[in-house]
């Protein structure tokens, strides 16, 4: 391609065309000769509408992810180059970026006990073993990152980016850093870890952990602080306190923004009763489940605003597409419980998960009018550790304090 190409969806289909055809295996340098132009000058908004388009089309997320290593790496040399003025103190990015600092630390000296554990036999295993546990033990703390990705940063993006798509794989990529996580807890749990084993999945970890930062400070968050208003920055800052940080200090609140939008005055006629909007407030977050509502257009229209619980949530969230708030692995079993409420072959769906020692209940209701119609579906999730171990009787108060 001998030509400069300047037409913006030219180079698109351009640089889709060249992705495409490296997914199906086609000679890689001859494609990069091709299109050298303008993978020279690719940017991160090109890099974002080139994915979401492959997605678009029709491409599987499972044929996409495993070549998206593949197409960054071209694009590589234009990204790492690019120039974007990254935000202050103060800023949601600037915070989710000094965690991204935190967490290569912890990466480089992961890396420096790898090697020496795997130089020679006459290593000292256990200290060794430990010194990885350790570690492994840190990165955990660095779900909180990806949980205000996908429950704050995300959400905003869908709204005023339209290209947004390729969202769903880097939250598949995170979900590859919690799996990575739990098997190295299980491998070095043994005395003498099998070495292949850990390797294996330690190589796993850094191809997740390290290309997911450079993706997101070279991609992603440029073209987000370019789409999102600042209004919209303040308010994921202010949810940010409710997600929590992970390796900084917290974050000074300058602001105290309130986005509920209720009125206190007179009351709410709930048809077997009467209540001012606080009390339905204070009722709802105080139940002992979590509860999340989508209306009949899959819309997150509420959640309960419970302290502790049991599933993140974010106030980015509604108005989302339920679709959106879940990772693309279980995206079919979302859709397939709406499509039995909607079409009146089921009313709910149940499921049980061991999570980090607890058993939680999560249950699924049709919620129908009284002519039958559907109106949309509602989540209870509910810790029920305590309620299964209950055996005999209890007929007097006993306080557990």
């Amino acid at each position: 391609m001998s030509e400069i190409i300047f037409n913006r969806q030219d180079r698109i289909e351009a640089l889709a065309d060249f992705s495409r055809r490296l997914i199906r295996g086609e000679d890689g340098r001859m494609l990069i000769e091709k299109h050298k132009q303008i993978i020279n000058t690719v940017t991160p908004d090109e890099t974002m509408q080139v994915l979401d388009k492959l997605l678009l089309e029709g491409l599987p997320i499972e044929t996409v992810k495993p070549n998206v290593g593949k197409i960054i790496n071209v694009f590589y040399k234009s990204l790492s180059a690019y120039q974007w003025e990254k935000p202050g103190e103060g800023h949601f990015l600037y915070y989710l970026m000094l965690e991204n600092r935190e967490v290569q630390k912890i990466m480089t000296k992961l890396k420096s006990v790898i090697k020496v554990f795997f130089k020679g036999e006459n290593q000292d295993f256990s200290t060794l073993r430990h010194k990885l546990m350790q570690y492994v033990e840190q990165l955990k703390t660095y779900e909180l990152h990806y949980i205000k990705k996908e429950n704050i940063l995300f959400p905003y993006i869908e709204k005023t980016f339209p290209q947004y798509r390729c969202l769903q794989l880097m939250w598949s990529f995170h979900d590859d850093f919690r799996r990575s996580l739990k098997i190295l807890d299980v491998i070095l749990q043994e005395t003498l870890p099998n070495k292949e084993l850990l390797n294996k999945e330690i190589g796993k970890l850094f191809f997740v952990v390290l290309p997911i930062v450079f993706r997101e400070e070279q991609i992603v968050f440029p073209v987000a602080l370019r789409a999102i208003p600042e209004k919209a920055w303040i308010e994921m800052m202010e949810q940010s306190y409710d997600a929590e940080w992970c390796f900084i200090k917290q974050p000074d609140r300058k602001y105290n923004t309130n986005m509920a939008s209720f009125s206190l005055n007179g009351k709410i006629n709930l048809g077997t009763g009467f209540l001012s909007s606080e009390q339905v407030i204070m009722l709802l977050n105080n139940l002992p489940v979590d509860i999340t509502f989508i209306d009949e257009n899959d819309e997150v229209l509420y959640f309960s605003g419970a302290k502790d619980r049991i599933f993140p949530r974010s106030k980015a969230i509604i108005g989302r597409k339920v679709q959106n708030c879940h990772p693309p692995e279980s995206v079919h079993i979302v859709n397939e419980i709406i499509t039995a409420f909607r079409n009146g072959q089921n009313d709910h769906a149940d499921f049980w998960i061991q999570m980090k020692s607890r058993f939680i209940n999560i249950r699924y209701f049709a919620l129908r009018n009284e002519q039958g119609l559907y109106k949309g579906t509602i989540e209870v999730s509910q810790d029920v550790t305590e309620i299964r171990s209950l055996q005999g009787e209890c007929r007097l108060l006993e306080w557990n304090n």
